[in-house]
């Protein structure tokens, strides 16, 4: 059987577990006679309860980036509050030039003003003078207009930007919840099953799960080719192995889902087929310990997905063995991908897991030996290559500020603190 979350279609605003699911912990220590403990949730409900806080936290998560990302857009020369800025910014210093010119001319006709001896020269002088003062005149009313247009401009973009890192902050705020909930939901799955004696599944860092060549951007109306590779170190022969594999995709706004235009789907090299309902893309038989298998998987997004929106990939595999153990990775690893426009070419660069600290004890990720898989690779496995055997949980990029979440009263202030910090951080990775 498996053991962890299956993830379905997820938006933060739409997933929520329900109450008397994730609040179960009571019931397990209730000392209360039997007729009043009936109303225990099964573990059916409360792998169902697991499931439902998986998805909205790997919803939340993927929000937040989206959050994140508008954030930083902000930025771009191409945004167009920020060009309107750019421009009033232009405009206001072309306007002190010519006020500056112009003050100069009427401190050099006063100069020459007081030069003059006849009357004919000062007559000329006075004239060249009020020629000049008309001109500084109207210079200094257009720089104050154009100082105007420019501080107008930069609270524009000021105001969207501070409105964005509060959405950045309730969005971190509903990560911060969504994990407590899933924490809260796996305990009692893991609960229950111990006390109804379900021990056999087991979560197994040993056995990992791997995008590989997935690419970093994505074109709308494109397909793109990838792999996941399945690695085996737990020191057996796993007897069936179920490569996992999920897409979810937001708009630019982080709010709106696009699952719908994104589909996967899975070969044994014999033709592309759907995954299953649990989103199993075939299943690999006898992995040998220290070996590794690949499944050929697709991703088509449609074309009307909107550009600059944000995808992801979940990856994560579970297995069974002929003597009815059974277990799978702890976590799904999400691989992120930008959404760009009908026509433009998929990058180059890959795109990265999460990342996470190695095991206890580890200074590195364990690899796996190179090595063929054995027996039938129904899930489309070949046998060649290495894998990396430790994977990343999903979870929120750990270049996020987290100062965010230190209390509502610092809201505004942080707002604008999240995006100088970010633009910080990227200076100092750049």
């Amino acid at each position: 059987m498996q053991i962890r979350r299956i993830l379905a279609t997820a938006v933060v605003a739409a997933v929520t577990a329900p109450a008397a699911m994730l609040s179960v912990s009571p019931a397990f220590a209730d000392t209360k006679p039997a007729a009043q403990s009936q109303n225990k949730p099964s573990v059916a409900e409360l792998e169902q309860a697991a499931k439902d806080a998986q998805k909205a936290y790997d919803a939340a998560v993927v929000a937040e980036k989206a959050l994140v990302r508008s954030l930083e857009d902000t930025d771009a020369p191409t945004y167009p509050l920020e060009a309107a800025f750019q421009a009033a910014t232009k405009t206001a210093k072309e306007a002190a030039a010519k006020k500056a010119t112009a003050d100069a001319a009427v401190t050099d006709a006063k100069a020459k003003l007081d030069a003059a001896v006849s009357d004919d020269d000062k007559a000329a002088a006075q004239k060249a003078l009020t020629e000049a003062e008309g001109v500084a005149k109207a210079a200094a009313d257009a720089k104050a207009a154009a100082d105007a247009k420019q501080a107008e401009a930069s609270k524009a973009v000021s105001d969207v930007r501070v409105e964005i890192s509060k959405k950045i902050y309730q969005a971190q705020l509903a990560i911060k919840e969504t994990l407590a909930k899933k924490t809260a939901a796996d305990k009692a799955l893991a609960d229950a099953k111990a006390q109804a004696g379900d021990g056999s599944c087991v979560s197994q860092d040993a056995l990992s799960a791997v995008a590989v060549g997935l690419p970093s951007k994505i074109a709308a109306g494109s397909t793109v080719d990838f792999t996941l590779r399945l690695g085996n170190t737990t020191g057996r022969t796993l007897d069936n192995v179920f490569p996992i594999a999920y897409p979810h995709g937001t708009d630019k706004s982080g709010m709106k889902d696009i699952d719908k235009l994104l589909h996967l789907k899975w070969s044994n090299g014999s033709g592309w087929q759907d995954l299953d309902g649990k989103h199993r893309a075939g299943v690999v038989k006898a992995l040998r310990t220290g070996a590794h298998a690949d499944v050929k998987l697709r991703l088509t997004v449609d074309a009307s997905a909107p550009a600059e929106g944000t995808g992801v990939v979940f990856v994560n595999a579970d297995y069974t063995n002929n003597d009815g153990s059974c277990g799978g990775v702890p976590d799904s690893t999400m691989y992120e991908f930008r959404l760009t426009p009908v026509g433009s070419k998929p990058s180059a660069e890959p795109a990265k897991p999460a990342s996470k600290p190695s095991p206890q004890g580890s200074k590195s990720p364990v690899p796996v030996a190179s090595g063929g898989a054995t027996g039938g690779a129904t899930g489309g496995a070949t046998g060649t290559g290495g894998a990396n055997g430790s994977l990343a949980h999903t979870g929120s990029s750990s270049a996020l500020p987290q100062f965010a979440l230190a209390g509502g009263a610092a809201v505004v202030i942080g707002a604008g603190a999240v995006y100088f910090v970010r633009r910080r951080k990227a200076a100092d990775n750049a």
